[in-house]
């Protein structure tokens, strides 16, 4: 934590004025099974607007999305987060309770970005911090060797699957280039649920020794094919407060912190100031977002952790097959007015 004063305490007070706000629906077709469709919200005051992208999952959840709020007027930061307490900010209840956190998220980190653009402020001068460059990992579920035949720099973030071979796992070893490795143990009811396999944790632990074990289950068998790698055990799904980090089972060595899941800005700083308190190393995790979301997570990643393998790649590479011109890792220093 840099001095006394802890990271919200530094944004607590700073000053917005809304006049109103606007919502922006993004969509776009991924497949034909699959549309990514998110919503930022656009809060206007004195000539500014600042942003914020509600990343919920289902298109559905997205309908009706509340419009008259009472959101108008002039506040800190912290009175217009206490305003949004007890809002309905759906139509109806969404499909996740997760999903409440992400729109909560969309109205917050839209008055962040408004307050800072109206006192002409960059999110690092606000927090003491400077910016750095970004490294980033593509996470993908296409053809890892497509993307490394392309691009022999690239690391990347994979999900194992039950259906994984030793043999193809060696040869994603041989590469080098994965960082991490993410179970999705604690998924429940969506269409990325990976049911635990012992065996998968174990041959994962064995051929990549450096690689950052995420989302993996604590329990029996699983547990123990885990032994001797504790130290490189991760979490995300789980995790949406202080409180949820320290109801683990175990003390975790690092962190995907994925802003939305948090909800308020108190929580998530809260959470970061105690992981960097702790020696917990954190790194960006993404949503697939087609706004203004994408920039904000690689803000983050900037200001907090820099230097780890964050899947904050930049939206070109969610949005189609390995071609020339895609951005490189790292990623230039963020440094503008705003979130």
């Amino acid at each position: 934590m840099l001095g006394s004063m802890a990271s919200f305490e530094r944004i607590a007070g700073l000053q917005l004025e809304v006049d109103g706000y606007d919502v922006e629906r993004r969509e776009v077709a991924v497949s034909p099974e699959f549309s990514r469709v998110t919503t930022t919200v656009v809060l206007h005051g004195r000539g500014e607007r600042g942003e914020g992208e509600d990343v919920t999952y289902t298109p559905a959840d997205h309908d009706g999305f509340s419009a008259d709020l009472p959101l108008a007027g002039p506040w800190t930061l912290a009175d217009f987060s206490a305003q949004l307490d007890g809002q309905q900010l759906f139509a109806r209840d969404p499909e996740h309770d997760a999903y409440s956190a992400y729109r909560r998220w969309a109205f917050e980190s839209a008055a962040l970005d408004l307050a800072l653009r109206q006192a002409g402020l960059t999110l690092g001068h606000a927090l003491g911090r400077e910016y750095r460059p970004v490294r980033f990992v593509v996470s993908t579920r296409r053809d890892a060797f497509e993307w490394l035949q392309h691009d022999p720099t690239l690391e990347l973030k994979l999900d194992p699957e039950p259906g994984w071979t030793r043999e193809f796992m060696e040869r994603l070893a041989a590469t080098g280039r994965v960082r991490v490795l993410d179970f999705k143990a604690y998924y429940t009811g969506t269409p990325v649920d990976v049911e635990p396999d012992p065996r998968l944790y174990r041959t994962a632990v064995e051929l990549f020794p450096d690689a950052v074990l995420e989302d993996a289950s604590l329990d029996g068998e699983c547990r123990e094919a885990l032994r001797g790698a504790e130290d490189r055990l991760s979490f995300d799904a789980p995790i949406h407060s202080l409180a949820d980090l320290d109801a683990l089972p175990v003390e975790p060595r690092w962190l995907n912190v994925k802003p939305s899941r948090f909800g308020t800005l108190e929580r998530l700083l809260e959470c970061v100031d105690a992981c960097d308190d702790r020696g917990i190393r954190m790194y960006g995790g993404g949503q697939f977002e087609l706004g203004p979301g994408r920039r904000q997570i690689q803000v983050l990643a900037s200001l907090r952790y820099p230097d780890t393998p964050s899947d904050v790649a930049p939206a070109e590479y969610n949005l189609g097959e390995p071609r020339p011109g895609l951005p490189r890792s790292p990623l230039p220093p963020p440094e503008r007015v705003g979130f």
